[in-house]
């Protein structure tokens, strides 16, 4: 008989304000996945007043407010107390109090987990929040395995990119996976090797597997779409939340120097952290402008987009995986990156690979791919990792 699962979800309760991100997308993944299967399956939350136990009823219903099929509730009035919140955290954290079989103040999380979750469990956190000593004692003590998946280690290895107090806090986290994980799952190789390098000077390295993460394409719905939106002539796309990493200097500086004739470039994400130089530059631009900003699109809408383009655009100077290529691939759309090793990985010989130290390659690429846009008879066919290829290492637990 299959142990339990205990899925931690602090990280979809604290961004139900928002539109789903890479992490975002792999914690409803898993969510979706232990749902499916018929394996007793709880959910830890934690939230300022304490941690919330979800059955399977209230795991459900959660993903369906996620999911957009069901509203939130109201927020009541323990949702005000602590730091303050936006409204839609609020109300999420309401109506998951009321769907809830257990809640448990700090010191008895223990107890309620030992009550529970009877006869050992295999705790997940994949999310990369709520990696306290606090939970992993507390699943340890009930006699549960703790499995965490690490989706990279950019603080570390790149803190330039990230903000001020940022590597100093990740540090703490890694420290303690090195310390008490029974395993840990990586996204890819390469994000294994840069891990464990550096768990190594902590003192242990855990366990490990590497399972590449999957995706679940959104049907494209032109529909969807803006008014106004696609442009008539081919255009390009790049997506990815606004942050130094993702490289949109790049790519802006390449349109100046392209000039007025540049093909349309359309930048889809949200704003992220510090990169005023680069806000500023986007909030300067001219009506006229080739370079459109598109915040919150639909993943429907973005699909249509990113399908129907002429090349799809990844200049990143980091990442851990990259969904966005591996969605672009699967949609058939072609794709220019970065040389980096992680992309090879996964996406083998599919995209255009160039160094952005060589901008004129880039532009080069960029002009004779506008020239000669693709139809049906020359898409890309691409079967990248999949869902299933996933939790079939993940779940081999032995």
């Amino acid at each position: 008989m299959a142990r339990a699962r205990l899925l931690d979800l602090t990280r979809s309760l604290r961004r139900a304000d928002r539109g789903a991100t890479g992490i975002d997308r792999v914690e409803h993944a898993y969510l979706t996945q232990f749902l499916a299967e018929d394996v007793t399956t709880f959910a830890l939350i934690r939230t300022p007043l304490g941690y919330l136990l979800l059955d399977r009823a209230g795991m459900s219903a959660f993903l369906d407010r996620l999911n957009g099929v069901t509203p939130w509730g109201k927020a009541d009035m323990l949702s005000r107390l602590g730091k303050p919140r936006a409204q839609t955290i609020r109300q999420a954290e309401s109506d998951l109090r009321k769907r809830t079989v257990a809640r448990a103040r700090r010191g008895r999380l223990p107890a309620m987990l030992a009550q529970y979750l009877t006869g050992g469990f295999d705790y997940f956190n994949v999310g990369h929040s709520n990696l306290t000593t606090r939970v992993f004692d507390a699943v340890k003590g009930a006699s549960g395995h703790v499995h965490v998946l690490i989706h990279d280690v950019i603080p570390l290895t790149h803190p330039q990119f990230q903000r001020a107090d940022t590597a100093e806090t990740f540090r703490a986290k890694l420290h303690r996976v090195s310390a008490r994980a029974d395993r840990v799952i990586y996204n890819s190789d390469d994000t294994r090797q840069n891990a464990e390098t550096i768990m190594q000077s902590m003192g242990r390295v855990p366990p490990a597997i590497v399972a590449h993460l999957g995706t679940i394409t959104p049907k494209p719905n032109s529909a969807a779409l803006p008014v106004g939106l696609p442009p008539v002539q081919p255009y390009f796309v790049t997506v990815g939340t606004l942050e130094p990493r993702k490289n949109h200097a790049f790519l802006l500086d390449l349109w100046d120097q392209m000039g007025p004739t540049a093909p349309p470039l359309l930048i889809c994400g949200a704003r992220g952290w510090n990169n005023a130089a680069v806000f500023a530059k986007l909030d300067a631009l001219p009506s006229d402008s080739p370079v459109k900003e598109l915040p919150n699109l639909e993943d429907a809408a973005l699909a249509a987009l990113v399908k129907n383009s002429t090349g799809v655009l990844f200049p990143s100077h980091v990442e851990g995986f990259g969904l966005p290529p591996l969605e672009a691939l699967t949609l058939g759309a072609r794709v220019l990156c970065n040389d980096l090793p992680v992309f090879r990985e996964f996406l083998q010989d599919k995209p255009v690979y160039a160094s952005v130290s060589d901008q004129l390659l880039w532009e080069s690429t960029i002009k004779a791919w506008a020239n000669n846009p693709p139809d049906e008879q020359n898409r890309i066919t691409f079967i990248g990792p999949t869902w299933s290829d996933h939790f079939k290492i993940v779940l081999r637990l032995k």
